[in-house]
């Protein structure tokens, strides 16, 4: 399922004050419904160098991609990752579905 990006800073805003938060072990999830899939990425300096980040930014884009089909409506999403040793796709893919359970149980 192809999703849109979100990249404008009142849109974050908008998330994180009236957002649901949904927690797993690598990721928090902030979201709201909407008319379209959207996911961005909140990821702060503490985490690494640009190198670093990045890799965490396209690991997470990418497990997104492959488990958005599972969501049962159309949500905005910010996805904030926790900070860990290592950084895997295996890791990212299990919070997804951890977090989209939550997600899909509560509405």
């Amino acid at each position: 399922m192809r999703y849109l990006r979100i990249k404008k800073n009142t849109d974050f805003q908008r998330l994180f004050k009236g957002g649901k938060r949904v927690f797993s072990p690598c990721i928090t999830l902030l979201y709201i419904p909407s008319n379209n899939l959207k996911m961005g990425i909140a990821i702060s300096k503490k985490h690494g160098k640009a190198v670093t980040r990045n890799r965490i930014k396209r690991l997470i884009r990418e497990s997104f991609a492959k488990t958005s089909p599972l969501l049962s409506k159309s949500y905005s999403i910010i996805v904030l990752p926790r900070i860990l040793e290592e950084y895997s796709f295996k890791n990212f893919e299990k919070s997804f579905l951890i977090c989209f359970k939550k997600i899909n149980a509560s509405s």
